[in-house]
């Protein structure tokens, strides 16, 4: 028997054990026949197995070379499908080709990087169906937060912009091995077909965002200030004197489409960015 696989630090390894928590995890993903379901970082398989049982076969990405090689000498080829490389630069559109359509992502995210998946996530929230996440909880709680709040922020306003998103379970530490320091929780994440104030240019939006959150106690006239002259703020429902985290997604929206549709030299020092 192969001796048992040691947490990597660096790849922020932490291993789901409670039978209650995986059983409640798959329940809230409620696979059915044909999804086509992307794992990431598929671990020592404790989502994998239940999801293969139920839908037959699973596509994962797992970054540890001596996981994935576990991984399929437990799986036939037929049941687990492993692309060994970075999430980070995994193309989930190209995923999506490749399988014929939407996907379902689902994962227990390794806590030092997930930011920067939730973020490349984003860019390919077209070719996904809905994604069932673990995370940090501290993160949950920020994804999630209303305008006003002190932890309401950048990653608020990009996720709450493009995805509907419910905390579906908490996560104490001792689900997993070995025990992380912090809380955990799932969230579903279900990309909007619709929304009441429509994203015209979204790296514009990304980086109106960014900037206007880059020092979050200054007034908007003085974090956007390149802008704020030509801005009809009274237009937008915003006063020019409010604070980023008083604004809702919405105005957000508003503000970086009105940013959008200014000249385009009057653009030139905005750097469009995601991650």
């Amino acid at each position: 028997m192969a001796d048992a696989h040691i947490a990597r630090k660096r790849f922020g390894q932490n291993f789901l054990h409670d039978p209650r928590i995986i059983a409640a995890i798959i329940q809230a993903i409620d696979p059915k026949p044909g999804d086509r379901i992307v794992e990431i970082g598929p671990g020592q398989a404790a989502l994998t197995a239940p999801l293969i049982t139920t839908i037959g076969r699973v596509h994962a990405i797992e970054i540890d070379r001596d996981l994935a090689a576990r991984l399929r000498e437990r799986f036939t080829e037929s049941e687990l499908a492993i692309t060994e490389q970075d999430v980070l630069r995994t193309s989930f559109f190209a995923l999506a080709h490749q399988l014929g359509g939407p996907l379902r992502v689902v994962g227990n995210l390794p806590y030092n990087i997930s930011t920067p998946i939730l973020f490349h996530l984003l860019e390919s929230a077209e070719h996904i169906t809905d994604q069932h996440l673990m995370l940090q909880k501290e993160v949950v709680d920020r994804m999630v937060a209303s305008h006003g709040s002190k932890i309401y922020g950048r990653l608020s306003v990009m996720l709450q912009a493009r995805y509907q998103m419910e905390r579906c379970l908490a996560v104490p530490p001792g689900a997993f091995i070995p025990a992380p320091k912090v809380d955990s929780a799932v969230v579903r994440m279900v990309p909007l077909q619709s929304a009441a104030v429509k994203v015209r240019d979204w790296p514009i939006f990304a980086a109106v965002v960014a900037l206007a959150f880059s020092q979050r106690r200054k007034m908007l006239r003085k974090s956007l200030a390149t802008y704020s002259a030509m801005l009809e703020w009274e237009t937008l429902g915003i006063a020019p004197t409010q604070r980023a985290e008083e604004l809702s997604v919405d105005q957000f929206v508003g503000l970086a489409n009105a940013v959008a549709s200014l000249p385009l030299e009057s653009r030139q020092g905005i750097e469009p960015r995601f991650s």
